[in-house]
């Protein structure tokens, strides 16, 4: 095995234990990202104020009203399922995304 991690420039790192309740610099990449990809990068940003409004805005889409495929295109508060009515696309962050709902 020895012979095997050479050839293969395998490094060996100590790794810290893990700290609950932190999120890790993975996370907060894949968080970052997330905010440039779906909010940050489609809106002209006005000033800190306006950067402020946004995100808020986005965090509350993004917690309570967007669907996600592992929660079985729930949103993470759930809320019950209308069968019947007219679909109305309600639009989020200036038209950005759109919350659907049935009235």
């Amino acid at each position: 095995m020895g012979v095997v991690r050479q050839r293969l420039a395998v490094i060996r790192s100590a790794i810290g234990p893990s700290r609950p309740g932190r999120l890790g610099k993975m996370d907060i990449e894949r968080l970052v990202g997330s905010i440039r990809r779906e909010c940050i990068n489609d809106v002209i940003v006005l000033g800190k104020v306006h950067l402020r409004k946004s995100l808020k805005l986005y965090a509350h889409y993004h917690n309570r009203l967007r669907t996600y495929l592992s929660l079985d295109k729930d949103a993470p508060i759930h809320r019950a399922a209308r069968h019947a009515g007219t679909i109305v696309a309600i639009p989020m962050l200036g038209g950005l995304h759109h919350h659907c709902v049935r009235f």
